[in-house]
């Protein structure tokens, strides 16, 4: 049975299925306009004043499935019909004021936004710079901090507020993580989808064209009303050539990434992990002095997506994971040509369930090409621990004091330290996300539970460690560096 987080991610998933459905069928441009009838049929409305904004977000929300605006290079989005529910100002005075005699909030302003009307104060939000000093010396706690939940969310503040209350991303600052997302509590933020792109792919597949889905390890802890075999059958019966673990790409990458570290650690004496793309992205915009200490490896999606190229170069390679960013890290230029296009589990999710494929009643497909360390890429420590596996292994004599990085307010502090010399540690592992990759914006679950899920599958790999499972493959022939 589908579950969500919450409505939001619902309502997303409403979306997306009807858009999966048309397309498969042949006649979405027909149907475009009636798919906002079909999610918000009426008369009552769901959430807004009318059943009339209603749709008119549903078909905002289809536009940026579609692929947003083309003028905006930003896979992140913000829907203006659909950002008008937050408070206009962050500090809000609540029922708890008494109006007391001793008017400290006034007193503390430093630029006279507080007024008393009618025995209670009162915030201007024009002249409010929003520095908190009411709320902290009111004795009744009666002022309250109302920070817009996308601006909560955002650790690297790209997003302001214009002058119509609406929030806008700083392209220059946003590093695609897509936390806003997940954080906007009426879904006014939204990832562009490739899922048309790759319904059409998928129609057109043939023998001399074929498709691939290679999945992230994080798969693990989503579809937990069926097996993971079961769920590697639905996606083939989307119409997929074959699935491969991006778990693989994964032990290729620590395998060059030790080699990388043992080469260079004693130059650099410290290197920061590439796997992330919104780590990395922070590294470059907040950081870019620290450049030249992020490892030149590809990320496992690229790595494991050339490896098929290598094999079948005619073939289309669709990376299936929990992540946005990924979207914005197969454009970039020298990355381009290798992952042909991206879907989230939620975009997965709406794929299966338009062509009414009941996972839970599939039988189990095979999935055997990573190894455990491969597997626990997907939570934070997962890089960290198979680094140090392949260091064992090949018994180096190098240096390996490494820190996992738990989300962006981590990452930072690191960085800190590394741009101004402090940092002993030799090895950073740095994840965006709270939890790594588990923890997604586009996962459908956030669950407690799903480092354990991660960690059951990955003592389920049949091969015993990162380079049994590369056995079978050249993977000399495969150029994993890049350049920053």
């Amino acid at each position: 049975m589908r579950k969500f987080d919450n409505k939001v991610q619902e309502m997303k998933y409403e979306v997306l299925k009807e858009i999966s459905k048309a397309a498969f069928a042949g006649n979405l441009e027909k149907e475009i306009a009636n798919i906002p009838k079909i999610i918000d049929p009426g008369p009552e409305p769901r959430i807004r004043c009318c059943i009339h904004k209603d749709r008119v977000v549903t078909l905002e929300r289809i536009k940026v499935a579609l692929g947003g605006n083309e003028n905006n290079s930003n896979n992140i989005e913000v829907i203006d019909e659909a950002c008008d529910e937050c408070f206009a100002t962050r500090y809000v005075v609540t029922e708890a004021c008494r109006g007391c005699l001793a008017h400290r909030c006034i007193s503390a302003c430093p630029v006279g936004a507080i007024d008393f009307v009618h025995h209670r104060a009162k915030i201007d939000g024009q002249k409010c710079i929003e520095c908190g000093k009411c709320r902290d010396v009111c004795p009744y706690n009666a002022i309250i901090d109302v920070m817009r939940p996308c601006k909560k969310a955002c650790k690297v503040d790209a997003i302001s507020i214009n002058e119509d209350k609406k929030a806008v991303i700083d392209d220059e600052k946003c590093i695609q993580c897509g936390a806003c997302v997940y954080q906007c509590p009426f879904g006014a933020i939204m990832d562009k989808s490739y899922i048309t792109d790759v319904i059409d792919l998928l129609k057109n597949a043939d023998e001399n064209n074929k498709i691939y889905a290679i999945i992230a390890p994080a798969i693990s802890s989503q579809f937990t009303y069926a097996s993971i075999g079961q769920v590697i059958n639905g996606i083939k019966k989307l119409g997929f050539h074959d699935v491969v673990e991006v778990a693989l790409g994964a032990d290729m990458v620590a395998v060059k990434e030790t080699e990388e570290y043992a080469e260079n650690i004693e130059s650099k004496k410290t290197i920061t992990s590439s796997c992330c793309p919104s780590f990395v992205q922070y590294i470059l915009k907040e950081y870019p002095q620290l450049k030249g200490h992020i490892s030149t490896m590809v990320s496992p999606m690229i790595a494991v997506s050339r490896l098929i190229k290598n094999l079948d170069p005619k073939g289309k390679v669709v990376f299936i994971g929990p992540c946005t960013a990924k979207k914005m890290e197969i454009e970039q230029e020298d990355l381009k040509g290798a992952t042909d296009f991206v879907l989230t589990f939620e975009e997965l999710a709406a794929m299966i369930d338009s062509k009414e494929i009941e996972l839970q009643n599939l039988e189990e497909g095979l999935l055997d090409n990573a190894s455990f360390y491969g597997r626990i890429f997907a939570r934070s420590g997962g890089l960290t621990e198979a680094v140090r596996n392949v260091i064992k292994q090949e018994k180096l004599d190098v240096p390996y004091n490494p820190v996992s990085c738990d989300g962006i307010d981590e990452c930072d502090k690191v960085l800190k330290k590394l741009k101004f010399n402090r940092c002993d540690n030799t090895f950073v592992e740095g994840m965006a996300c709270k939890g790594g990759c588990i923890g997604g914006a586009a996962s459908l679950s956030h669950g407690p539970k799903d480092k354990s899920q991660v960690d059951k599958y990955g003592k389920l790999a049949l091969e015993p460690d990162t380079k049994s499972s590369l056995r079978v493959f050249d993977i000399e022939a495969i150029d994993f560096h890049r350049k920053f």
